[in-house]
């Protein structure tokens, strides 16, 4: 058959690739080309696991931070100082308490609205991942199954007819005796019988194929979106990240 046409002609997409099986780089057989997309899918899941394991260590350095400044600002060094110069001294271990307090918010803020969000999204998504890898896998050992007992079929067919013509120079030279013309009988039927077994093979084939292709261009287009969805959850939580980073610095500037 002529090869198939680009589903998406203008634009790079997962459901025109990944079709053909691969070299494993490690020597390994074969791997195949859905394959590669669902690995791609468990390790973005796992880098933003590991996106939300560093915004974490972020959130307890924040709180570390902001329990050492209302520490230090409750130290008594230097109170007894009197007049305008204690005021101005108290105002500035009362800054710290301030600042404390928006960096404990910070923490909090970056807990709930970055970290939980990062650490939550897609929980059970290895799972719904190795649902996806089993089916697709499936469909590939049926599609190559069927593939060989095409090919196990157009043998035996081959062999059927190549009885036939043998039975008919017998035929042609000898008198027949009802024993050889049943053989004949016999090897037309199973010659018949073995087009038939070929036949319903290819369309066992067919089915398995045409199955094996929707299901393709389905789960890669699903693979895409599920990819695009994941880039763009982190993006709009790093600009989050971003905007309590910022509201925290102005807070802070107005402390000082």
């Amino acid at each position: 058959m002529p090869e198939q046409q680009l589903l998406k002609p203008t634009e790079w997409s997962y459901c025109d690739y990944f079709w053909a099986d691969k070299k494993d780089p490690q020597g390994n057989g074969t791997v195949a080309g859905i394959e590669l997309l669902l690995q791609k899918q468990l390790k973005g899941k796992q880098m933003q696991k590991e996106m939300s394991e560093f915004v974490r260590e972020r959130i307890k350095i924040e709180e570390e931070y902001a329990k050492n400044l209302a520490k230090l600002s409750q130290n008594s060094l230097a109170a007894q100082e009197e007049g305008s110069l204690g005021e101005a001294w108290a105002q500035g271990k009362k800054s710290l308490a301030d600042e404390a307090e928006v960096h404990l918010k910070f923490s909090a803020k970056l807990h709930s609205e970055v970290e939980k969000p990062l650490m939550n999204f897609r929980e059970n998504f290895t799972k719904d991942m190795k649902k996806c890898d089993h089916h697709i896998a499936d469909l590939h050992k049926q599609l190559a199954s069927r593939s060989a007992l095409v090919e196990k079929a157009r043998k035996a067919l081959t062999e059927r007819q190549r009885d036939l013509p043998e039975m008919k120079t017998q035929q042609l030279e000898i008198k027949l005796s009802s024993k050889t013309e049943e053989d004949i009988k016999k090897a037309r039927r199973k010659s018949t019988q073995a087009g038939d077994d070929l036949m319903r093979c290819v369309d066992l084939y067919n089915q398995a194929q045409s199955k094996w292709f929707e299901e393709m261009v389905t789960t890669t287009l699903e693979l895409e979106r599920l990819e695009v969805e994941r880039v763009e959850m982190i993006r709009q939580h790093l600009c989050q990240h971003t905007q309590l980073r910022h509201e925290t610095d102005m807070f802070n500037q107005s402390t000082v």
